[in-house]
């Protein structure tokens, strides 16, 4: 037996190194990482990773934005979409099978909204160049001419073989209204894999709010005042993994002799949208939807936009030229509006 001496040296043994290993754990484990912040897709991009904020799992998914616009920018000689819009009118271009999703869900789109939404306007887009450095108001004949070139019936696409095809010369595919959405999905996908708790993702614009705040409770995403979007919100939304996706006509624009050329175009006119919207702000937990839909709906005007919301069973909301507020059938328990400046419908 024991003597309490030696009973006394064994427990005060065993303090140190139950001690010991305590500091050793908390001196190896490292505390998460605050949002981070790249330019990718032609834009700002902040992830938010919260408690789950390591330096692998931010890298990864940024290096997953980077090769997403490796693949999608029509500002990359090299990227596959270039590829197929610089063998337009010449041959099929074979693409990775990320590029046959995604276009295949625009052609959708396209189909859906009658040509409102259209992958071809590439011809228009870079006619405009608005937000570029050569932003113009073309002339008439100029518009007619790009304008003859878009049209989201004449793509060829063999989803076997993984090729596209425009076949009239200068035809050129721009999927910048859909590709950060499906960037969002994909960074949603990575978390997922990881285990993420919650998140937040900011591609220019494009929110991700993933899982929900830490009291369980749902995010609360803020809707920019069109007419003032570097002041307080408009609208708020609360969402639970959800995208929340909003276009409006103060993005991207140039103004001469007075009037606001915004990057919104209309394929059935090549002007830039006016239509008696602001903005339009779409709620889904497909982000790639959002994206797409949120032109859509601006193009389409508040009453079909809000149709085809219905139609696909996504949520909106449209704030028209008279600051009035029009939300789709689900949106009412999510939506606050923020500012004085504008009224909810009924």
């Amino acid at each position: 037996m024991k003597s309490p001496k030696n009973s006394v040296k064994h427990l005060g043994l065993c303090f140190v190194v139950s001690l010991l290993v305590s500091l050793l754990f908390f001196s190896c484990k490292k505390e998460a990482l605050p949002a981070q912040t790249q330019l990718h897709l032609g834009t700002v991009c902040t992830i938010n990773l919260f408690e789950s904020g390591t330096t692998d799992l931010y890298s990864q998914m940024f290096q997953r934005l980077r090769a997403i616009e490796h693949v999608f920018s029509v500002n990359l000689a090299h990227s596959a979409l270039s590829q197929v819009n610089q063998a337009a009118g010449i041959a099929p271009v074979t693409v990775p099978q990320e590029v046959i999703y995604v276009l295949q869900e625009a052609l959708r789109i396209a189909q859906r909204t009658g040509g409102a939404f259209d992958p071809t306007i590439g011809p228009l887009v870079d006619l405009w160049d608005i937000g570029g450095d050569n932003s113009q108001v073309p002339s008439q004949e100029a518009i007619k001419k790009a304008a003859a070139l878009v049209d989201w019936r004449l793509v060829e696409l063999d989803v076997e073989a993984c090729t596209v095809f425009l076949p009239k010369e200068g035809m050129a595919l721009d999927l910048g209204g859909i590709a950060k959405g499906f960037a969002a999905d994909q960074l949603v996908l990575i978390a997922q894999e990881a285990g993420v708790q919650r998140a937040l993702f900011d591609l220019g614009g494009n929110i991700y709010a993933f899982g929900s705040k830490e009291d369980g409770t749902p995010w609360r995403v803020g809707v920019k005042d069109p007419q003032n979007p570097e002041e307080a919100p408009a609208l708020a939304v609360s969402v639970k993994n959800s995208s929340v996706v909003t276009s409006g006509m103060y993005e991207r624009f140039f103004e001469l002799d007075g009037i606001r050329y915004h990057h919104i175009l209309n394929p059935a006119t090549g002007f830039p949208v006016w239509n008696e919207v602001q903005s339009v702000t779409i709620v889904s937990q497909n982000s790639m939807l959002a994206d797409a839909l949120s032109t859509s709906v601006f193009i389409l005007g508040q009453k079909k936009g809000l149709q085809l919301l219905e139609a696909e069973d996504a949520e909106g909301v449209v704030i028209s030229a008279e600051n009035m507020v029009y939300p789709s059938s689900g949106m009412t328990n999510q939506l606050t509006v923020v500012s004085p400046l504008y009224q909810l419908a009924e």
